[in-house]
């Protein structure tokens, strides 16, 4: 009988670290957890979380095997709120598992949501559902990054990228990959350690104040060769959905036709969903990037409330 990739599993908060003004370190382990592992590198591995709603415990999910119906059935009020995030650490060995979160936390009024909340006054003890791949399963999806045959890589990303660029770094520390990885963050206080390889340059970029985008949107196309005015700004996005295409996958809908026989970089940018929109036409449509050597991600979107 084969294993489930995904399923909720109860974790307990074993130590939390502030790391800086903007992000929070939450480790979960606990007896449940010791189902949790992964077969290769981690990379961008998604996990979902869901939150206990204020004062009520944490929803009960029927193991029907379909967690995510068995959650939607479940009264609003007593499910909880669920979001999407990255693993920043996981550490197994063959009777637990440990992971390891890094939040955001978006504290300006209109901005946070129920996961910081959660997070800013999370206590070692309390406890959350992650639905993460299970030992065992032979694929569970949720890694996007894949560079294929690619020895140059550019990622390019906010805050919210932020873990899961760290992560694909330090699961490439010791390969022969050059390039380079922007990170925009709020205040140079944000600037955190990464274990990258050598012949990756990283680089942050605080924007003090400035509105997503204006630090990492220049740098990017700087990198190159294009400068930011011959980068014409795109109309007004008002969908609510979030861009999310990779060279196998349009989240739109369009036909994607790999080719595997590309050479050059291989591009992974994630981040606020309108930045990233506009990334993605000055590379795609004005550079001359094959979709194939892209990943485009939308994580969030300025002013929508997003949900899962």
């Amino acid at each position: 009988m084969s294993t489930a990739p995904y399923g909720p599993v109860r974790a307990r908060v074993l130590g939390v670290d502030r790391l800086s003004p903007s992000f929070i370190r939450i480790t979960f382990g606990g007896p449940d957890m010791a189902r949790v592992g992964a077969r290769t590198a981690v990379f961008d591995q998604r996990i979902k979380l869901i939150f206990p709603s204020p004062c009520a415990e944490l929803p009960a999910i029927a193991g029907s095997g379909d967690w995510y119906n068995d959650w939607l059935a479940l009264p609003e009020g007593s499910r909880g709120a669920m979001r999407t995030y990255s693993i920043r650490f996981l550490e197994m060995d063959d009777h637990s598992t440990e992971l390891t979160v890094d939040f955001v936390l978006h504290m300006e009024p209109g901005l946070s949501g129920p996961a910081a909340n959660w997070a800013a006054a999370a206590g070692v003890g309390d406890e959350i559902l992650i639905v993460a791949p299970l030992r065992g399963a032979e694929s569970a999806g949720g890694i996007e990054f894949d560079r294929g045959s690619a020895e140059s890589i550019v990622l390019a990303g906010d805050e919210t990228a932020a873990p899961a660029i760290a992560r694909i770094l330090e699961d490439l520390h010791g390969e022969t990959v050059s390039g380079a990885a922007f990170i925009e963050v709020p205040t140079a206080a944000d600037i955190l350690d990464i274990d990258a390889p050598a012949g990756v340059d990283v680089r942050w970029l605080p924007r003090s104040g400035a509105a997503h985008g204006e630090a990492l949107t220049p740098a990017v196309l700087s990198h190159l060769g294009t400068r930011l005015d011959d980068a014409p700004v795109p109309a007004a996005d008002t969908a609510d959905g979030l861009l999310w295409e990779t060279p196998h996958f349009s989240g739109a809908g369009e036909s994607i036709v790999p080719d595997t026989t590309l050479s050059g970089a291989y591009y992974w940018i994630a981040g606020e969903s309108g930045v990233v929109t506009r990334l993605r036409r000055a590379l795609v449509r004005d550079h001359g990037l094959h979709r194939s050597q892209v990943a485009f991600m939308g994580y969030w979107k300025l002013g929508v409330a997003m949900r899962g």
